[in-house]
């Protein structure tokens, strides 16, 4: 089962991409990179490696609109989704345009039965091990029957992810059932119907790291809203702590002696352990990463797209959404 990476895609590929992709190789993962030849060979000539390289002639600028794909069939992510659908990889991972991945995984790959709008899954660290927010970024706009659809997409990934018995939180102002906008009332009876005890109910911004609910539900633009907030947030949490036990010697003798827990604690909170965010809701394995992503980010997405795929997640999808009643 070979992962298709889109080797052009990427604020700094493709030296990330190869660097991450031949790390990856190492760690058991089947990598074909897909995109310009040449410059793929000479990346791989500078590292002493090899990896199979399927040919791409153009690719998908970061400044450039979404729905190029449409008539630049011959760019890498619209040829890794090609090799996606004629069924020659298990998955494609891009960290390049996000809008050009989620386009040409629709044109390409289709909607799964059942969906209407697919979903970016957010992963967050929690008290509790991790949460998976839905949706986080691809739709700005929902509807309530969308955020049933993410709930049932959103507890097949976590299953897939190991986690026994995941609940449903739909992110609201407040824990209360009659809190909430106009949307978040609507969605609640519907959850609650299709769902029963699998829903928990509301959960507030705080509840994301808290973890009463594995997987939270709510619309595009406030869930990106979060994920940027917290980023940001522990970027700069990271920075006081920094600045902090480097203010004196003694303070600097404490960071020494607090070497391994302070780093446990930054691997949580790297989004490049997490590597990148699954599109759930089209009709194959996608993973879109950050664009300023780095080698290590490009390896665990790998990493990531191999276990998943490996462990049922597209057939868990198609399960979970046969399953609603609503």
């Amino acid at each position: 089962m070979r992962i298709a990476l889109d080797a052009m895609g990427g604020d700094r590929a493709p030296g990330v991409t190869v660097q991450g992709a031949l790390w990856a190789a190492r760690e058991g993962v089947e990598v074909l990179l897909v995109g310009e030849e040449g410059r793929l060979k000479e990346e791989l000539s500078r590292h002493g490696a090899s990896l199979p390289v399927y040919p791409a002639s153009d690719w998908i600028r970061m400044e450039e609109h979404a729905t190029e794909v449409r008539r630049r069939r011959e760019s890498s992510i619209m040829v890794a989704m090609d090799l996606l659908k004629r069924g020659e990889v298990g998955a494609v991972v891009s960290m390049g345009h996000t809008g050009a991945t989620m386009a040409a995984a629709l044109f390409t790959l289709g909607r799964v039965k059942g969906v209407e709008r697919p979903a970016l899954l957010v992963e967050f660290p929690s008290q509790k091990g991790r949460t998976f927010l839905l949706d986080g970024g691809a739709n700005a706009d929902c509807r309530p029957g969308f955020l049933l659809q993410f709930a049932a997409m959103g507890l097949a990934y976590a299953e897939a992810h190991g986690l026994s018995a995941p609940r449903v939180g739909l992110l609201s102002i407040g824990e209360e059932e009659g809190k909430g906008n106009a949307l978040v009332l609507e969605a609640y009876p519907l959850l609650k119907a299709a769902l029963g005890p699998r829903f928990y109910g509301n959960v507030e911004g705080r509840d994301i790291f808290l973890g009463p609910a594995e997987v939270v539900v709510t619309d595009g633009f406030t869930g990106n809203v979060a994920l940027k907030l917290a980023e940001g947030e522990a970027k700069v949490l990271l920075g006081w702590i920094k600045e902090a036990l480097t203010s004196s010697p003694w303070a600097r003798l404490g960071a020494l002696l607090a070497r391994g827990a302070l780093r446990r604690v930054r691997d949580r909170v790297d989004p490049s352990q997490y590597g990148a965010m699954p599109l759930l809701g089209v009709e194959g394995a996608v993973f879109i990463g950050h664009g300023s992503a780095d080698a290590l980010a490009v390896k665990n997405a790998l990493l990531r797209a191999k276990a998943l795929v490996e462990a049922g997640l597209m057939d868990r999808v198609r399960q979970a959404l046969q399953g609603l009643h609503v």
